[in-house]
């Protein structure tokens, strides 16, 4: 099969390098891709927000299956093009992908369905907000309507943080994903991520993750899109799967359909693990950056088998995805000033070293420069591993990181903490104020 890949982050580069690995695979391409990515496929220089040219290169070259990695370009509706066209698409159309583009269609939707989440207010202007505020006690989330790349997010620990958050929202501060947002109650427990696979009407688990997505250690600093991953999650146990299957993400995927808008692809649901069960903090329309990574690493099933069951609609009809039972762990190695302005073009060397200690780096915001490879983004590599435990996959991870030399960047040296504190303690949760009993570890 041919095979184009929209994309050009860590997330790609990791289903890159799976699909690389089927014995289906005829021809793979990437638009645009990175260098990483260019090991496994051959760039195109196609924008993804250019619908008639990604269709026009998928005509001309027999492209089979299309895997949208992102989800800027799903909710904009590239998927839909490329259904109208006959191609067999991985990701939902446009409609379903507002579960991830619009905050408030996913709350309206759980509010109708019955989806356990947090107490919600939606509001469009910056009065109707602060008025809200007052519904709600503190700490308070709030949340830009749209999409903002993961950092749409305030906890307003005071009424006048919230009202800094929303003022900002109106103001730009996450340009068009704030012209609405959604004012939350804040939830307590740990929060968890679970996906599956859907193709509208058969759902199948496809792993569990915890991620870090403060920037600093112990879970401190400003949000970013993630500084690492493990997985499984092990505190997302079997009986609490089978709840989140049957109560959040079976009721949503039945809800779209019944709509006529089905949603086809793979279901990301973020999760704060409460005193009263699981509950919905989020929807993602894609593959979690970096989540992918460490789900990836550890898949034994044929990636393109499996997407192909989802987009043709065949999904109960093949073998659900089998994991490996080790755990993986990835560290992101970012650019100086991430979340906000990074430092472009630092030079990156020791990756072969790394890959040569047993870990596979992904690349995300990377470009050559003379022969070299440099950094062109915020988050840049994904240094992920594998281990017989998570405190094991960290271990690895972290010697691979320790080959690697980027002057101009940073990682956080902790990823993986609480789960790696609660197994060396037996301890059923760990919070970072938890210094006693859940010490945050060193990378040793």
């Amino acid at each position: 099969m041919n095979v184009l890949l929209i994309g050009s982050g860590g997330r790609e580069h990791a289903l890159a390098w799976k699909l690389a690995q089927s014995p289906r695979l005829g021809k793979l391409f990437a638009a645009p891709g990175n260098p990483g990515i260019a090991e496994h496929a051959r760039l195109v220089d196609i924008d993804p927000a250019d619908h008639r040219a990604t269709v026009d290169f998928c005509l001309k070259n027999s492209i089979d299956l299309i895997v949208i990695g992102p989800e800027a370009p799903l909710v904009d509706g590239l998927a839909d093009n490329l259904r109208t066209m006959g191609f067999c698409v991985f990701g939902p159309n446009r409609i379903p992908a507002q579960l991830e583009g619009s905050k408030g269609f996913t709350k309206d939707l759980c509010a109708r369905h019955s989806v356990p989440t947090a107490r919600y207010v939606r509001a469009s202007d910056l009065l109707a907000a602060e008025a809200a505020l007052g519904d709600f006690g503190f700490p308070v989330v709030v949340k830009a309507d749209g999409l903002a790349a993961g950092k749409g997010v305030v906890i307003a620990e005071t009424e006048q943080e919230a009202q800094q958050a929303v003022q900002a929202m109106f103001e730009g501060g996450f340009g068009g994903a704030g012209s609405a947002v959604v004012i939350e109650e804040f939830l307590t427990g740990e929060e968890a991520s679970f996906f599956a696979l859907t193709d509208g009407r058969s759902i199948v688990s496809f792993g569990s993750a915890q991620d870090h997505k403060r920037v600093g250690d112990g879970d401190t600093g400003p949000n970013t899109g993630g500084m690492g991953a493990y997985s499984p999650a092990p505190i997302l146990t079997p009986e609490l799967e089978e709840r989140v299957m049957v109560e959040i993400l079976e009721p949503t995927v039945r809800a779209l359909g019944e709509a006529g808008t089905p949603y086809s692809g793979v279901l990301y649901a973020g999760l704060m693990l409460t005193a009263d069960g699981p509950k919905l903090i989020e929807y993602n329309a894609r593959f979690g950056d970096p989540e992918c990574q460490v789900l990836m690493m550890r898949l034994e099933s044929d990636l393109i088998e499996l997407l192909c069951a989802v987009a043709r609609g065949r999904l109960a009809a093949i073998e659900p995805p089998a994991f490996s039972d080790e755990a993986a762990l990835t560290v992101v190695m970012a650019a100086n000033g991430y979340p906000g302005v990074p430092e472009k073009g630092g030079t990156i060397e020791g990756v072969e070293a790394a890959e040569a200690a047993g870990a596979k780096v992904f690349q995300a915001g990377t470009a050559l420069k003379d022969g070299g490879l440099v950094a062109s983004g915020g988050r840049v590599l994904a240094v992920t591993a594998k281990g017989g435990t998570v405190a094991e996959a960290q271990r690895a991870a972290y010697r691979a990181v320790d080959a690697i030399r980027f002057p101009s960047g940073f990682c956080r040296r902790d990823i993986g903490w609480r789960e790696v504190a609660r197994a060396a303690n037996g301890a059923t949760s760990c919070k970072p104020e938890d210094a006693d009993s859940c010490p945050v570890p060193s990378n040793s």
